[in-house]
């Protein structure tokens, strides 16, 4: 039983309210990325120990925590909580979307989950049921149950799906070996309105963006972390239309109107050049 969870980046992120609950409501827009996971589920042998109803071992990327914390085994633990009948499993994760990379590569894999046991086990949950179920993993899961563009407001979990043309574009990724903790780069963040909505920006033409469309960590983790800075800009040196980081970092992308060697721009980082579609 085979899922390939995908990566997205941010279109436009803008942090406009501390919430009462200490969360920030946003307001963004996802696109989907085919840069990929590859999570593969099979029963768990009868002599595994009685205690551990899924398991998971991570491979290709290196993985920090407790297993038994990684978003794939709390997927599986929520719907076993509410369909006891669920089989035990093994869990093989093959990482190819970069971690703490603002990409949503363990978010992702936690949807996939929900969606390859929803498939192979007849569960008959509805797409908004899988959202809902996302949505208590994290802000940034639901969005990897619908996998096409949309936007987001709340917490990220308030989705629109809404249709970003970027047929005929190449999307370059970079991501250097500097870790943002998201939890230190909200920290730093002050709550504002942006004088435009990203929704609205990105349904003009990509030449637009580069005055309008905004990511509020930016500012904050530039300043951390200039090299972040630098990358942005060579992407524009090397002719991007646009470019941003995603999330709160550390990948930055940018929009090209035809390929580039991003490898051999950025060497010794995870990159990758997308024809979008």
């Amino acid at each position: 039983m085979n899922i390939f969870p995908i990566a997205k980046v941010n279109l436009g992120l803008n942090v406009v309210e501390r919430r009462a609950d200490g969360y920030h409501n946003l307001q963004t827009v996802f696109y989907p990325v085919d840069i990929k996971d590859a999570l593969e589920v099979f029963p768990m042998a009868s002599d595994f120990p009685s205690d551990v109803d899924c398991d998971i071992k991570v491979t290709n990327i290196k993985v920090e925590g407790d297993e038994q914390r990684n978003l794939v085994v709390r997927a599986y633990n929520l719907l076993k909580r509410d369909f006891p009948a669920l089989p035990r499993v093994h869990a093989h994760l093959y990482k190819g979307i970069p971690t703490q990379a603002g990409m949503g590569g363990g978010s992702s894999d936690a949807s996939a989950m929900l969606l390859l046991l929803n498939r192979e086990f007849g569960l008959n949950l509805s797409e908004q049921q899988l959202i809902d179920y996302a949505a208590q993993l994290g802000a940034d899961c639901p969005i990897f149950i619908l996998n096409r563009p949309a936007y987001a407001e709340g917490i990220g979990e308030q989705l629109t799906p809404i249709t970003v043309d970027l047929n005929g574009w190449y999307m370059a990724v970079v991501r250097p070996d500097i870790p943002v903790p998201t939890k230190e780069a909200f920290a730093r963040i002050t709550p504002q309105m942006p004088p435009k909505c990203c929704k609205d920006i990105v349904a003009q033409p990509v030449e637009t963006w580069r005055d309008e469309l905004t990511n509020d960590f930016e500012q904050s983790v530039f300043a951390v972390h200039p090299e972040l800075a630098a990358i942005k800009e060579q992407l524009y040196q090397l002719g991007a239309t646009y470019a941003a980081m995603s999330g709160s970092g550390s990948a930055l992308f940018g929009l090209f109107r035809k390929p580039i060697d991003v490898e051999g721009a950025f060497p010794d980082m995870f990159t990758a050049c997308i024809a979008l579609r």
